[in-house]
């Protein structure tokens, strides 16, 4: 029961943790603009992973996608790529799990079989939420070098004197969303390699005995046994008649005269 619901469970938190993460890579608010400096402004900026966008005081919103892949920077190409990657793998272990849970029975599937799809949709679990925060965290350290260096440009003018007006970027929602949504992958995919060890079929051990079958040379006396080798010449069981002046066979083979009585 208990490996049941940690399998369960798990499938839970990493179903919602691979939603979370394709959520993420589609919002387009992975950087906004800084008003800190100027918190009244006609236009507002946010920029996503696809496209940047632009919203107006009056409420109108435009967005322009990114119609170039050459033109874009290395670092948004490179987190593009990973949270790519940990969707597709996100999604292939969701499948996998799925028929992996224990209380799904698909024909003679033995546990055994199940155990190791489970443990393979645990690792793709894990994998896909450390591609999604390691995208989440490289992005998050691009926009914290571009803050500080549009920073120091802002007061480079005269000593420090003369302040330049320049956009600057801060964390999005998008990259919370990630962050959590990775994290929660990663807890699901353990979950499940914990699993994984419950549906193991236990292997048991028992004491062999060996057993020996007599053969036909074994003689068996009250006294015990004793094996002989087949080469002995058999002996037979001698009765002594008429006082022991003859045997069994003598007996038989010579009548005597009371046998005619």
């Amino acid at each position: 029961m208990a490996v049941t619901a940690c399998q369960g469970l798990g499938f839970v938190v990493s179903l919602i943790g691979i939603g979370g993460i394709i959520a993420s890579t589609c919002m387009d608010q992975w950087s906004t603009q800084d008003l800190y400096n100027n918190p009244v402004t006609a236009v507002f900026n946010y920029q996503g992973l696809w496209r940047s966008c632009v919203r107006e005081s009056s409420g109108f919103t435009e967005c322009r996608g990114y119609f170039t892949m050459l033109g874009l920077p290395a670092m948004l190409q490179a987190v593009r790529a990973l949270m790519i990657v940990g969707i597709v793998l996100g999604a292939i272990g969701l499948l996998v799990s799925i028929f992996a849970l224990k209380c799904i029975r698909i024909g003679t599937m033995e546990d055994s079989a199940k155990a190791n799809m489970t443990l393979t949709s645990g690792i793709m679990f894990i994998v896909s939420g450390l591609c999604a925060i390691a995208g989440v965290s490289v992005f998050a350290n691009m926009l914290v070098t571009n803050f500080w260096m549009s920073t120091a440009n802002m007061y480079s003018g005269m000593g420090g004197m003369v302040q330049t007006v320049q956009t600057r970027y801060t964390f999005g929602s998008a990259l919370f969303v990630g962050w959590v949504a990775g994290g929660l992958t990663l807890i699901g995919g353990v979950m499940m390699c914990i699993a994984c060890r419950g549906l193991a079929p236990q292997e048991t051990t028992y004491k062999a005995v060996s057993y020996h079958a007599s053969g036909p040379n074994v003689a068996y006396k009250p006294g015990g046994f004793k094996a002989s080798s087949g080469f002995e010449p058999t002996t037979k069981n001698k009765k002594i008649y008429d006082g022991g002046a003859r045997t069994e066979d003598e007996a038989q083979s010579h009548p005597s005269k009371y046998d005619y009585v």
